[in-house]
């Protein structure tokens, strides 16, 4: 087909695109993401010339997991108290990337503690700030069955996670997989890029740490999978691996579309729908699932943060075909009636994040 100029919109935001033998742009409909009734359809946005400039990253590029060292001894320790107040400039130091950052009184800097689901962070007001509790976020019982909800704490920052095993009604497919967005790393500015390679980095929306414990962290594609952040520009399709860990613990690997196509087959007895994937603490959702889905919001270029509680945007580990540079397969819901996800949709790399881990299957002894 002969090349064009083409106008959509993506994420609720116009972009101009010059399209050329793409059929991302063209009339297949296939090769374009379907958005909820609110939203048209699309693939990337803010395309500019950089972006049409594709470097494959060679084998000889290393994954920044070679530099993430796991050990207790590095691990957070958590104080006798759940509470901490914005005054007290006492850090307690933390592990990334086999990297152990000082104390300090910086309020740019990561605090962990091994209670419950909950990170004592930051906030900007005098106020004592309670750690956030992410029971309430959970599905009941009732709908679940008891004990369904299990917890592994991760021992880079001793933070405490819930998880939960889900099956598909349609093919009988389990994933297990954490009830809760990864909140780990040192928090940078919105505004900068996440180009520390040599430790875990995070956005917390409108840069309030509070809300990285509320809602996890933001992340961009390459911090996400703990590749180089050059891999942001440019294809790194050569190092992502399969059941690749990235951000996640080990003994964890980063939530795919699979796994999002077997927690959307959950038994779904009463029409739910996507309505059961999503938390009813502030989604709109009856959990139904008990994947807990909350809206973390998104980081979008140049520091800007929007959709909190009212979206969660993830991106899965497989970049798109579009641009492979600069975007990848990615994935939302809405706390409106729609916000299905698709399988083609894309977003750009260097956005940032909720991110989702699952638990890798043992396999069988030999």
């Amino acid at each position: 087909m002969k090349g064009f100029a083409c106008t959509k919109a993506f994420l609720g935001m116009p972009f101009l695109c010059l399209a050329f033998a793409f059929s991302a742009c063209g009339d297949d409909d296939s090769s374009v993401a379907p958005r909820d009734e609110d939203s048209s359809s699309s693939i990337c946005e803010d395309c500019d010339d950089s972006s049409s400039s594709k470097k494959i990253a060679t084998s000889s590029s290393s994954s920044r997991n070679d530099n993430l060292e796991e050990s207790s001894s590095s691990s957070a320790k958590s104080s006798s108290s759940a509470k901490k107040k914005s005054s007290s400039s006492q850090k307690v130091s933390s592990s990334s990337k086999g990297k152990t950052s000082s104390s300090s009184s910086s309020s740019d800097n990561d605090k962990s503690c091994s209670s419950k689901g909950t990170e004592p962070a930051e906030e900007s007001s005098s106020s004592e700030y309670v750690p956030f509790d992410h029971s309430q976020t959970l599905a009941g019982a009732y709908k679940v069955g008891e004990d369904a909800y299990k917890t592994f704490t991760d021992p880079r920052n001793g933070r405490s996670y819930y998880y939960i095993t889900i099956t598909s009604d349609y093919s009988g497919k389990s994933v297990t997989v954490m009830a809760e967005n990864l909140n780990i790393g040192k928090m940078v500015p919105g505004a900068d890029d996440q180009n520390n390679d040599n430790e875990i980095e995070r956005y917390c929306y409108k840069n309030d740490t509070t809300k990285c414990d509320e809602f996890g962290g933001l992340y961009q594609w390459a911090e996400m999978m703990q590749l180089p952040s050059r891999c942001n520009t440019e294809s790194c399709v050569d190092l992502i691996q399969e059941d690749h860990r990235g951000i996640c613990p080990v003994g964890w690997r980063l939530f795919t579309y699979d796994d999002y196509e077997i927690v959307r087959g959950y038994k779904d007895e009463n029409g739910d729908g996507i309505k059961g994937l999503r938390s009813t603490y502030g989604f709109s959702g009856t959990n139904a699932s008990g994947f807990s889905l909350t809206g973390g919001g998104l980081r979008r270029a140049a520091g800007v943060f929007d959709d909190v509680k009212t979206a969660i945007h993830w991106a899965y580990p497989q970049e798109h075909d579009y641009d492979m540079a600069t975007v990848v397969h990615s994935a939302y819901v809405t706390a409106s009636a729609g916000g299905e996800t698709d399988k083609d949709k894309g977003s750009r790399k260097a956005f940032g994040y909720s991110v989702r881990c699952v638990m890798l299957e043992k396999k069988p002894e030999e």
